[in-house]
This record gives structure tokens, sequence and C-alpha cells, in this order.
């Protein structure tokens, strides 16, 4: 009696623990959104107002993506040795600060007269913005390897893609109600106000800080509960993988990162594949208020809302629609679930494309990011559960590069081309992207659903 009672409260505190932990991530990260996704609206306020031509501004945007992936790779090494919670707090304080300073840059630029007679950006103006969207392109790294770390030290293996599909909404949220503030930030103040839109999405992502660092905990060991892997099934089918974050040794870690990541060929097919659906992905969300305002002749207000019914309502859908499918139909075995997901996307974004008829371009629009955000919050899952939880930070920092490194696509070619072409010279780039990551993911149809048996072979090498 006395240890069914035990068992009882053990599943009942981990399960709060569980789904606080999951909350609290979701909100923190949607707050990282908030402070990176603003300059997508931003971009044609500062395009009238600063001088800053698109091709300058792909730059910005390729340099902040590559430092982002490269980013994701460091702190994802990080996490897996230290703690998750903490380095994901200090990167939303930091990203919170970047924004500020980049909201008093005209200010800070003219004090050493680098504005021309008409207040015109010089290219002293354009350095300042470029290099703090840099280096706030290394701290955003900050935000998801803490993320996927503590998801997988909280959730077990066969509920990961369902579980980590509700915290991958915060992508959407964040994303969608930031576009929609600045977007009414613009129209009710002006193209002359721009600089809100950095500094308000700052003063509210501030908020997170201290609900993140006091609100977590990096292991269930922390508040006396066993690994996540003891409960039901997963216990057996994982019982050499319950190890503690804090105790695993450095040849062990060594050993399990180089078999479990580097050496594992479908962490690098799901590293191809991210690349190529984030072209889609990072075209629509860097690049969307600028093609909608230009080529579907919106208002940026419209665009804006446009823009974040698209991530909000289709996004998250999306998502949720995505982990349930992959968990329940699929037998966790996300990859699969990726590759329709990513085919029905680049269908959805060629009729956007093609398409006249506003009405149909937003319907295109939703689907395209329905089926978007499918893939990219599993490919993160399936990368997590075939390097175990042990080396997912890891493991996702490899995939995040690839990702981000899409936006030497999205950034520069794209900015040049539709400076030089028009935006109709961009779309079959960007669908070609996306064929190309169908066939990549279709490649692993038949990989298991997680590496937990090479885990525990290696494992055994060990001892």
């Amino acid at each position: 009696m006395n240890n069914t009672t035990n068992m009882n409260n053990t599943k009942k505190k981990y399960l709060y623990w569980e789904w606080r932990t999951i909350i609290i991530l979701a909100l923190g990260y949607a707050l990282y959104y908030f402070v990176r996704k603003n300059l997508s609206v931003a971009i044609p306020a500062m395009e009238q107002e600063l001088g800053i031509s698109k091709i300058q501004l792909g730059v910005f945007l390729t340099l902040n993506s590559i430092i982002y992936g490269f980013s994701r790779f460091v702190n994802g090494i990080l996490v897996d040795r230290f703690s998750q919670k903490k380095i994901m707090a200090l990167g939303l304080f930091l990203t919170s600060l970047v924004n500020l300073l980049i909201c008093f840059s005209p200010k800070l630029n003219g004090m050493l007269n680098l504005l021309d007679a008409e207040g015109k950006a010089t290219m002293g103006l354009v350095y300042l913005i470029g290099s703090l969207w840099v280096i706030n392109g290394y701290i955003q790294g900050m935000g998801v390897p803490p993320c996927t770390s503590l998801l997988a030290h909280w959730v077990k293996p066969s509920e990961l893609a369902t579980k980590q599909s509700v915290w991958n909404a915060s992508h959407t949220f964040g994303a969608g109600l930031v576009v929609a503030l600045c977007g009414f930030l613009l129209q009710h103040y002006g193209y002359s106000a721009w600089y809100l839109c950095f500094a308000v999405p700052a003063c509210i992502s501030l908020i997170g800080v201290p609900l993140i660092w006091f609100g977590l905990k990096d292991d269930p060991s922390e508040v006396g509960l066993p690994p996540v892997e003891s409960f039901g099934e997963d216990g057996e089918k994982h019982a050499d993988s319950g190890i503690s974050h804090n105790t695993i040794t450095g040849e062990t870690y060594k050993k399990i990162i180089n078999k479990m990541v580097f050496k594992n060929p479908y962490i690098w097919i799901i590293a191809v594949s991210n690349f190529c659906i984030y072209v889609i992905r990072l075209t629509i969300l860097d690049w969307g208020a600028s093609f909608l305002t230009e080529i579907k002749g919106l208002d940026i207000a419209k665009a804006g809302s446009l823009l974040a019914t698209t991530e909000i309502v289709g996004g998250t859908m999306g998502m949720l629609l995505a982990g349930w499918l992959s968990d329940k139909i699929f037998k966790s075995k996300a990859h699969r679930t990726c590759f329709f997901c990513t085919v029905f996307a680049t269908l959805s974004f060629f009729l956007f494309w093609k398409t006249e008829s506003i009405t149909l371009s937003f319907v295109f629009l939703v689907l395209s990011s329905f089926f978007i955000y499918g893939p990219q919050a599993l490919l993160g899952t399936s990368a997590s559960q075939q390097a175990t939880k042990h080396a997912t930070g890891t493991a996702n920092g490899i995939v995040g590069i690839f990702g981000y490194a899409s936006s030497v696509v999205t950034g520069i070619l794209f900015g040049a081309q539709a400076e030089a072409g028009g935006w109709d010279s961009v779309f079959p780039i960007a669908i070609a992207f996306g064929v190309v990551g169908a066939i990549a993911i279709g490649i692993m149809w038949n990989a298991p659903a997680d590496g937990y048996e090479k885990l525990n072979k290696v494992m055994k090498e060990v001892e």
C-alpha cells in the first residue's frame, strides 16, 4: 500500500514539474522571439527612414543567423555539461539589453556625427546596427539548447514529440505576437518610430529573466525525483540511460558525444534537411513584411496582422498536430512526419507565390506555416531522440548551425536578388530547396525512433 502510495505521489510530483518546465520554457522562449523577430517588421521602416538597402539588411540577417547557428552549437555543448536554466536566463537578459541599444543607435550615431545632412544613414550607422544585430544573434543562441536539454530530462522519450511541440508553440506565439505588436506601433506612430519595435519588446522580455532563473530545475534529482526513464515502458527500454545530468564523467561524456552525434549519420541527414526547410521558413519570417507590401499590395499593418495569424494559427496548429502524429501514428518516429510536412510546406509556398487572390494568398501562407513548423519543431525532436538526452544539446547545436547557415541564401542572396530582379526571382530558389529537404529527410524513413539502444551499447563499452 505504502509503495503504491509513494509511486502515485512521485508520478503526481513528476507531472507537476514536467508541465511546470514545459510552460516556463514556452513563455521564456516566446520572449526570446520578441527580441529576435521584431527586426523583420521594422525592415520597411528602416529602409525608408534610414536609407538602408535590402542588400545591407540582407547582410545583417545573414551574419546574424550564421552567428546564431554557431552559438547554438557552442551553447549546446555547454548545456550538456552545465546549468541549462542559468544559460537561458542570462541569454534573455543580454538579448533584451542589445535591443535597447539598437533602439538608441541613431542617437549614438548622431553623437558621432555619422548622419548625413538629411539625417539618413551613413555606413557608420549601418555598421553600428549591423554589429549589434550580429551580437544579438550570438546571444539568441543561448535560448534553444537549454530548452531541448531540459525537455529531454523531464519528458519521456515516447512523449517527447508531442510535448516538445507544445513548447515549440512558443516560436509561433512569440513571432506572431511581436509581428502584430510592431505592426501596430508603426501603423499608429509612423515609420519614424521604428525604434519602438526594439524598445517595447525588449522591456517586455525582461519579465522572463527571473521566471526562468527561479522557476526551473536542471534535473529531476534536484527535487528528489528519479530519472524520467524510470516510469512506464520507457524505464524498461532505457534502463541503462538513467544517469543524472550532473554525474557523467568527462571521458564518458566524450564517448557519448562522439558516438551519438559526430559519428551518427542520422544527425547529419537531419541537419541537411533542416538547412533546406529553413530557407522557406526564414524567407517568410525575415522578408514576409517586405514581399507582402511590395508584391501583394498590403499596408504594413495588414501585412503584420497576416504574418501574425500565419504564425500563431497556422504554425501553432501545425506543430501540435505534427507532434501528435509522430507519437501516436508514427510511433515516435518524428522523421516520418517531417517528410510529409516538408512536401506540403513546399507545395503551399509555391501556391502562395502563384496565386493573385489576396484571400487565397492568405490561405496558402497559413498552410505553408502550418506545414513548415512541423519539421521546424520535429527535426530538433528527431535529433534529440537519435542523440539521446545526454547529447541532445550538441546534436541540436549541429542541426541549428545547418538551419541558420541557410541565411546565406535567404539573407545575402535573396536580398540582392530581390533588389535586382524582384521577388518573383526569389521564390523558385526557395521552392527548390524545399524539394531537396523533402528528399533528404526521406532517406532516413526506416531509421529507429531513437538512439537509446545504441547508447546502451556505448555505455557497456565505457564500463
